[in-house]
């Protein structure tokens, strides 16, 4: 019985790991913009500081 038991958290396991990888591929292209979407906000906020005293 426990054996049983240790084999199906074993294939419960593998089953969610294969679902996550699943869903990562599915939302690439979503991933990636949102990551593109934050890497410039975050450039902005860093370069805005350097060119404040220019701006009229």
């Amino acid at each position: 019985m426990k054996v049983a038991r240790l084999v199906l958290k074993i294939i419960a396991l593998s089953l969610t790991a294969a679902a996550a990888v699943c869903a990562v591929i599915a939302y690439w292209d979503k991933l990636s913009e949102l990551g593109d979407c934050a890497k410039s906000r975050v450039q902005k906020k860093a370069y805005s500081a350097e060119y404040e005293d220019y701006e009229e």
